[in-house]
């Protein structure tokens, strides 16, 4: 029987170390229409005054792009991204509206997360408590009678649907990341197929481990070998989302070379995105992993994935 683990609650000075030019390729800050703990600038000084050195502003609804140029303007010294998630609020699956992220200087295309049909399944009659802070607007705009249908990336046998498609070629000429999303293993497996068969350069399989994704330690693996990195998000396991035992095994599975820690962090009952990070670092160094190679997963992979 396996040893359960628990999240360090303080951080050493080697926690620190570890993510010292550490780059977050997930974070969810204001402004925003769910309530968050910080905005984009705090955040960037933040950042600047803990060592960390870059991050990427994710929302669920927004491009961020034109965003993180006002951030890097206002704290220099940092390095602010934006990104597009391809969410009902910009067209869904919408070439035009990645060609324009691509064109803005966009670093991140994410796959439907709140509207993606693998996310929403079994949300629209299911109990009203405990329900994510974006699982209420969805049902506030179903009772105005706002309900376009959830989003897929494949077609009935299984394969890329050309909405999907189309966007992955845009993806490509701007050589941006693309990301996996909310999107179910069913989906996410031809995805990155196809991104290989199309010769993008830069994809992520987004928190592995969260419940609508809750890819085991083997088909991490195999998506590795097909090109992608596996990000394992800190919120995840630190919101019991997920046991702790899981993403390390699948980190040593998989190998520090090919994964991405991030925080996906923001919220108001979450910790601080800077002691997120530092957290999951000191977790890592308490289960064995090295100083060397939580900077290969916070550091190094993320920055070239950025580059």
């Amino acid at each position: 029987m396996s040893t359960q683990v628990a999240a360090a609650t303080s951080q050493t000075e080697s926690a620190w170390e570890a993510i010292h030019g550490a780059y977050d390729l997930q974070v969810h800050v204001a402004p925003d229409v769910i309530e968050r703990r910080i905005d984009d600038v705090g955040l960037a000084e933040e950042f600047l005054a803990r060592g960390l050195k870059g991050f990427v502003l994710k929302s669920h609804y927004f491009p961020t792009a034109e965003r993180a140029k006002v951030v890097n303007r206002a704290v220099p010294g940092i390095e602010a991204f934006g990104a597009i998630t391809l969410n009902h609020s910009i067209g869904g699956l919408n070439p035009v509206a990645v060609e324009l992220a691509g064109r803005s200087g966009a670093k991140i295309v994410w796959m439907p997360t709140v509207d993606a049909a693998n996310e929403t399944a079994g949300r629209v009659d299911g109990p009203s408590t405990k329900l994510p802070f974006w699982a209420k607007i969805q049902r506030e705009l179903a009772a105005t009678g706002i309900a376009p249908p959830p989003l897929t990336v494949i077609d009935e046998g299984g394969n890329i649907n050309q909405a999907a498609r189309s966007c992955l070629e845009l993806i490509a000429r701007h050589d941006m990341i693309l990301a996996t999303g909310h999107l179910g293993r069913h989906e996410i497996f031809p995805l990155v197929r196809a991104a290989r068969e199309m010769k993008l350069r830069k994809v992520l399989v987004t928190h592995a481990e969260f419940p609508s994704q809750n890819l085991s330690g083997q088909e991490q693996l195999e998506l590795a070998d097909m090109g992608a990195f596996i990000e394992h998000c800190f919120t995840t396991m630190h919101t019991g989302k997920a046991p702790w035992e899981v993403v390390l095994d699948s980190i040593r599975r998989v190998g520090p070379e090919r994964c991405v820690l991030s925080t996906d962090l923001g919220q108001t009952i979450n910790p601080p995105v800077s002691d997120g990070f530092a957290m999951f670092a000191q977790t890592l160094l308490d289960a064995g992993f090295s100083v060397e190679e939580i900077r290969r997963m916070g550091v190094t992979n993320p920055g070239d994935l950025i580059a």
